[in-house]
């Protein structure tokens, strides 16, 4: 989800694509600007229709040895090793007016969404100029923020990413391919029609846990200059294995996705995150 509930929404708070810089020598402890991004994605998993989003907000990056905030999320990274780090943060999605989606018509509005829990990161190979390799494993609580805070389930997202950068840092690129699962709560919340919203055409229904959808995608940054970093993905989710596809309102075995935008730092700390 956003980069971790990016998957669930029509799309994610701008922090999670801001460009990540971690291996660029001697950066500033934090980072401060504005960034604009659109987005084309379904309006959930399994939606036949989809959602165009603009964005324009500030952001904050944080490189303590601690306490972090980059497009990974915002949280504590309690372990960094050479091979192995640990980490504990949150991240986020707006939310989805279900007037806009056919299938959800008349339905209760998808909520913002928190996501909040650990996750394990193996680099199990170096390539040298290739790039990096390394496995991923988020379990995340969703938590929905609409008149009040509910807890609406839980999500792991197993998933393999490749990374390679530039001279300097100058750009990026990163692959990936994985598999999210939920649990039956989070399925429901997508994809459970409750008695009182069953029409003739949309039967009630209640989801069951497991897989959600399977992933592959690739995002991008390029420095423009020493304050602008362009960015850009692509992403295509499979939706075929998904546990729910007798719901009514699952439409669509495939959603691709993409977006692109700019991220300008305005201001920046004297000291070092290394320092």
């Amino acid at each position: 989800m956003t980069t971790i509930l990016r998957f669930i929404v029509p799309a994610a708070a701008l922090l999670a694509f801001v460009p990540a810089q971690a291996a660029e020598p001697n950066l500033p402890l934090w980072e401060a600007g504005i960034g604009a991004a659109v987005f084309n994605t379904p309006a959930y998993p399994g939606a036949s229709d989809r959602s165009n989003r603009g964005l324009v907000l500030p952001f904050l990056l944080y490189r303590g040895k601690v306490l972090r905030a980059d497009q990974q999320g915002v949280g504590a990274r309690l372990l960094d090793t050479d091979k192995v780090e640990f980490d504990i943060g949150f991240a986020g999605a707006l939310p989805s007016r279900s007037d806009d989606v056919e299938a959800r018509r008349g339905m209760p509005d998808l909520g913002t969404l928190v996501e909040f829990g650990p996750r394990v990161k193996y680099k199990f190979a170096d390539l040298g100029g290739a790039g990096r390799l390394r496995f991923e494993l988020p379990v995340r609580a969703v938590i929905e923020a609409r008149g009040g805070l509910r807890r609406q389930g839980w999500t792991t997202e197993p998933r393999f990413v490749w990374e390679r950068r530039g001279d300097a840092g100058r750009w990026t690129v990163e692959a990936q391919v994985g598999a999210v699962f939920g649990d039956r709560r989070v399925h429901g919340y997508f994809y459970d029609v409750a008695p009182q919203y069953a029409t003739a055409d949309r039967p009630a229904y209640r989801a069951d846990s497991g897989l959600m959808l399977v992933r592959t995608g690739v995002f991008g940054t390029v420095r423009v200059n020493p304050d602008v970093r362009a960015f850009a993905f692509v992403r295509l989710d499979s939706y075929a294995g998904n546990a729910n596809r007798d719901s009514p309102l699952f439409w669509k075995d495939f959603g691709p996705s993409a977006g692109v935008g700019l991220a300008w730092t305005l201001a920046r700390s004297s000291r070092r995150a290394n320092e």
